[in-house]
């Protein structure tokens, strides 16, 4: 048994060696793939015919467990070859060989998560950004939302090729951190946005929790890896203005940029939100000009809760431009804004925006480059992915590429053979509103290349924002207690196991506890399973109670203008609602003070003592988890869509043109001569009102 180990081991190495120098795409180490955000994967295997063959392959085993909505990494370089790291809510960090799917090694003692966060946010919240890599030291680094007396934000840096927490960490953010008086305070955070890793220092963005409760701020914090006591942080100074997008921090490698969303009480003094914000390295930030831009009407988007930090910052170079070097926001008010980054000019500052149509929220974009020019592309809230060209001109403009259709909510990456030619964006269709399958699109033209495939690819519990990575041939994909992996037709050949084992590597949950495989196997081995492992059958993951959806509303979520201002909106459930309240309905913030329920539960009608309606632009909004429906345990899916309210103006009508009526000629009396009277100018005919 152990020579059959020893002669399979040897075989995946050697092929390995021998494919690794035919594709370009090694090592992804933090969230698409590049610190810019950018999200391109370069691999010579993804050209068009290829990839519309592309098949889920079922001899890869990633099995975890926990809810994920981060994005997976991949390594190489460890003793044990490639291998595919994942995180997920509960707290376990896996590191799975990279063609079998088996762990390498797994940490299930980080500690506990929440199981209820505050407003109706995940459920359990433990590990939500994508992690980052530090291959010079071989160092994983995360976030983890940990429950006790008090629940704190820990980040951790754990040997990426054994499991092993560093000395010195993980680092206590409660304890640390504090910019201008401000504290950082655990349970008004929550951290969403992937890490990034920028000259020797990694750094987590952090927002509130879904439906803006608590007294939460846009917070980056730094963490010098190399000492961890070295603890910097940047907020803004008005409650909220969190970082909401998937991507979180964006660096063009000098400066850090992030986009903030919605402030309250401000009194009309901007303080740091509806905003790109451009930091210097701890993270600083300078407060001038130069380093912050706000749209002129940023307080009428506070007021709506219309962020501009719906997405994550984007990096994106447009050659031949001026400027060229510039930084993207898309917003939930449906525009797109690109920034000079090297001077974001303020208020109101100068920048080069588009409507690009639908809210835009809680993802990441991307940018690309071909024979055509340079793209933006990104998914919305009406159900589209769509694609923009950004012109080569002074100034740069922002002009309509291609759109396709594509429920569910995600975040595209995109695929190239060689960083020009073959472009390919895709997209995962996550949650109930998507198919659950991978889509993809000509980069130029938007056609669609493929189609999700069949029985085989469909993939269960995927979450929204969450992307895809691609790594020798092969795009990895992160879902609900399971990674699921997908190949090219001519991709990396996996080697068919005869029986399925999961190694499990155990540790002892101190700060700097090194774990270690023990024990013996006993299965026929996969790849990189060394001969002194404990093998444990993998637990059966127990699926999420399936809740419900927003269906349809009154007023409809299609750009509807409404004439007048109404006091009853009607939203339509997938499925039963069980104990709703009123007060989880909000229009602009206002929370509604009744709910009517109508056919069988399914039906709602949340009514307003007065109406909350503004004119402009209005948000309807009901946080993920704010009432139980659908099967037992499970709960609303967040529901936030927009309406205009334009008063209505009445068709005035003309006053009629006064016909004189003839007076009756007057007899005088005797010996009276009457005295005449003047002739009357004519009455002017009234104009209409």
């Amino acid at each position: 048994m152990k020579f059959s180990i020893r002669v399979f081991s040897f075989l995946v190495a050697s092929f390995w060696a021998a494919v690794l120098p035919t594709i370009a795409q090694v090592n992804v180490t933090q969230e698409h793939n590049n610190v810019s955000r950018d999200g391109v994967y370069i691999d010579a295997g993804f050209t068009p015919s290829a990839a519309a063959n592309l098949t889920r392959d079922l001899n890869f085993n990633g099995t975890i467990s926990g809810n994920v909505y981060a994005q997976p990494l991949y390594i190489e370089g460890g003793p044990k070859g490639p291998m595919v790291i994942a995180v997920t809510e509960s707290n376990n960090v896996y590191a799975l060989d990279a063609t079998t799917g088996l762990p390498i090694w797994s940490r299930t003692d980080i500690g506990p998560p929440v199981s209820n966060t505050p407003c109706g946010g995940f459920f359990p919240t433990g590990i939500t950004g994508t992690p980052v890599v530090d291959l010079a030291s071989r160092r994983l680094f995360f976030d983890a939302l940990i429950n006790g007396s008090p629940t704190k934000h820990f980040i951790y840096s754990l040997n990426v090729d054994t499991g092993a927490t560093t000395s010195g960490w993980p680092v206590d953010l409660n304890a640390t951190v504090i910019y201008n008086g401000i504290p950082f305070v655990t349970l008004a955070q929550e951290q969403r946005g992937g890490l990034a890793l920028v000259n020797g220092i990694v750094y987590s963005s952090y927002s509130g929790y879904v439906g803006d409760c608590g007294n939460y701020h846009g917070w980056v914090v730094g963490v010098d890896i190399n000492n961890p006591t070295n603890v910097h942080g940047w907020a803004t100074t008005a409650i909220g203005g969190g970082i909401w997008g998937h991507g979180g921090v964006a660096s063009d490698g000098t400066n850090m940029f992030v986009v903030t969303g919605n402030t309250f009480n401000t009194g009309g003094n901007w303080m740091g939100g509806e905003a790109i914000i451009r930091l210097q390295a701890g993270p600083t930030w300078s407060g001038q000009p130069t380093d912050y831009w706000a749209p002129s009407d940023w307080f009428s988007l506070d007021n709506g809760d219309t962020d501009l930090g719906g997405v994550s910052a984007t990096i994106v170079d447009v050659p031949g431009a001026t400027p060229s070097q510039l930084v993207l926001a898309l917003g939930k008010d449906s525009n797109a804004y690109l920034l000079n980054r090297n001077n974001l000019g303020g208020i109101p500052g100068t920048p080069y925006q588009a409507n690009v149509g639908g809210i835009n929220r809680g993802t990441s974009a991307v940018t690309y480059h071909t024979s055509q020019g340079t793209y933006i592309s990104f998914h919305n809230d009406v159900s589209t992915i769509r694609a923009y060209k950004v012109t080569a001109t002074n100034p740069p403009t922002i002009v309509f590429a291609w759109s396709q259709n594509q429920g569910g909510r995600g975040s595209p990456w995109v695929t190239t053979t060689d960083g020009t030619n073959n472009m390919i964006v895709w997209y995962a269709a996550t949650t109930s509103g998507g198919d659950q399958r991978l889509h993809a699109y000509d980069g130029d033209t938007g056609a669609v290349i493929y189609t999700g495939g069949g029985t085989n690819e469909l993939m269960t519990g995927t979450r929204q924002w969450n992307t895809g990575m691609v790594a020798r041939g092969r795009i990895y994909f992160g879902a609900d207690n399971k990674i699921y992996a997908f190949r090219l037709p001519t991709g990396s050949p996996t080697p068919t196991p005869t029986a399925t084992a999961t190694v499990t590597a155990t540790a002892t949950p101190t700060a700097t506890s090194t774990p270690i495989a023990t024990a013996t196997a006993t299965a026929t081995p996969t790849a990189t399973v060394t001969p002194t492992a404990t093998v444990a059958q993998s637990p059966t993951p127990t699926p999420s109670p399936a809740g419900c959806s927003v269906i349809s509303s009154s007023p409809p979520c299609s750009g509807i203008v409404v004439g007048t201002p109404p006091t009853d909106f009607t939203v339509n459930l997938s499925a039963p609602e069980g104990g709703v309240q009123g007060s989880v309905f909000m229009v602009n913030g206002t929370p509604a003070n009744s709910v009517t329920v109508l056919s069988g539960g399914t039906q709602l009608i949340f009514h307003f003592d007065t109406s909350p309606v503004i004119e402009g632009l209005n948000t309807m909004h009901i946080p993920a988890g704010a009432f139980s429906c659908g099967e037992p345990g499970g709960h609303v899916e967040e529901f936030t869509c927009t309406f205009t309210y334009q008063p209505s103006t009445p068709t005035p009508t003309p006053t009629p043109t006064a016909t004189p009526t003839a007076r009756p000629t007057l007899t005088p009396r005797p010996g009276i001569t009457p005295r005449g009277r003047p002739t009357p100018p004519p009455r002017p005919v009234a104009p209409p009102r």
